[in-house]
């Protein structure tokens, strides 16, 4: 059962960080296409399905799967332990650089007016997808660490 919690876990975690790197090839760069025309085309499109709603979903459930793995691989050697307990602060440092940071930018980018606006807007799409970059790797900083417990779990237990 537990092997299965800390599979799990890297599948969230890793269609987390695939869904990151199409928003950063796909979808920022649309967004910045032609501007206002373009951020008034993905804010239409926002009105019938967000697709930000994904990770409003899977990354709390990832959170639970990987406290999960921390606490059923507790008895295991220390290395296991931390391996999954870095996964978790690397996760829980891209919740937190997501509502100090991503959700600001969000609310300037898809929200505000943009009228006056212009170039706020492009300042803050501009920050996001710098940033976005930085989420990305960390998110799969976090994946490799829960392979690594794994993969020492295993190796041990051959």
């Amino acid at each position: 059962m537990k092997k299965l919690i800390a599979f799990l876990s890297i599948i969230c975690a890793s269609g987390l960080v695939m869904v990151t790197i199409y928003n950063l090839i796909v979808d920022a760069k649309s967004w910045g296409a032609d501007i206002p025309a373009s951020i008034q085309t993905v804010r239409d499109y926002y009105k019938n399905v967000d697709p930000r709603n994904f990770f409003a979903i899977i990354a709390p459930i990832n959170m639970v799967l990987i406290v999960l793995s921390i606490i059923l691989f507790w008895k295991n050697r220390h290395p296991i332990r931390t391996y999954f307990i870095i996964s978790f602060l690397l996760y829980a440092i891209i919740a937190a650089l997501t509502f100090v940071y991503f959700v600001p930018r969000d609310r300037i980018i898809f929200t505000m007016p943009l009228e006056g606006h212009l170039e706020e807007i492009k300042t803050a799409l501009s920050q996001w997808k710098n940033m976005n970059w930085l989420r990305t790797l960390l998110g799969l900083t976090g994946v490799m660490f829960s392979i690594k417990a794994l993969d020492t779990f295993y190796k041990i237990h051959s």
